[in-house]
C-alpha cells in the first residue's frame, strides 16, 4: 500500500494495512489463513504498539515476534534488504517518483530466494547472540521456517 503524500503513518493507517495484508494471505496463501500458521515480525515503533493494532492481531490470532529493544542489527530490513536495494539503485538519477517506482520493484524482483533464506538465517545467527530468557532456539527456528513466506507476502504487497 502505497503512503499517500502527506499522510502521516498512524496506527489507524497501519491498522488499515494489516487488514489488507490478512487478507491478502488468506486469499493467496490459503495454507497460512489458520491461526499460528505464520509469524509478523515486528520493531518498537509506536505504530505497531497502537491499541487497535495490538487489539487486531489478538483478534486475528497472528503471532507477533516483538524485536527486542536497542537491538536494531534483528531486523531483516536493516541488514539485508535495504542494503540490496541500494546497491543497483546507487548513483542513478530518475524523472519522477514511477521511475523510482520502477527501478525499486524490478530491484525487489531480482533478489534471489536463497538470498532472502540467508537473510533469515542470519536473524536466526543474531537473535541466537541475544536471546532473552524463556525463548528457545528450537522455538526461533521454527519461527523463521514460517516467516519467509511473509516477507514475500509483503514484498507482493508492495511490488
Amino acid at each position: 500500500m502505497k503512503v499517500p503524500e502527506g499522510q502521516t503513518v498512524t496506527g489507524s493507517f497501519y491498522l488499515s494495512v494489516l487488514e489488507r495484508l490478512w487478507k491478502r494471505i488468506r486469499h493467496v496463501w490459503s495454507e497460512y489463513s489458520a491461526p499460528g500458521s505464520w509469524f509478523l515480525l515486528h520493531d518498537n515503533a509506536p505504530v505497531h504498539r497502537a491499541v487497535a493494532v495490538q487489539e487486531f492481531l489478538v483478534r486475528k490470532q497472528v503471532c507477533v515476534l516483538n524485536h527486542p529493544h536497542y537491538f536494531l542489527d534483528l531486523s531483516p530490513c536493516d541488514y539485508f534488504l535495504f542494503p540490496t536495494l541500494k546497491l543497483p539503485l546507487k548513483g542513478r538519477l530518475f524523472e519522477d517518483v514511477q521511475d523510482i517506482q520502477g527501478a525499486v520493484t524490478s530491484s525487489l524482483r531480482a533478489i534471489p530466494q536463497e538470498d532472502v533464506q540467508r537473510s533469515f538465517q542470519s536473524l536466526l545467527d543474531r537473535a541466537t547472540l541475544s536471546m532473552q530468557k524463556g525463548c528457545t532456539l528450537n522455538k526461533i527456528r521454527i519461527v523463521l521456517k514460517s516467516f519467509v513466506p511473509v516477507l514475500f507476502c509483503n514484498l507482493s504487497l508492495i511490488i
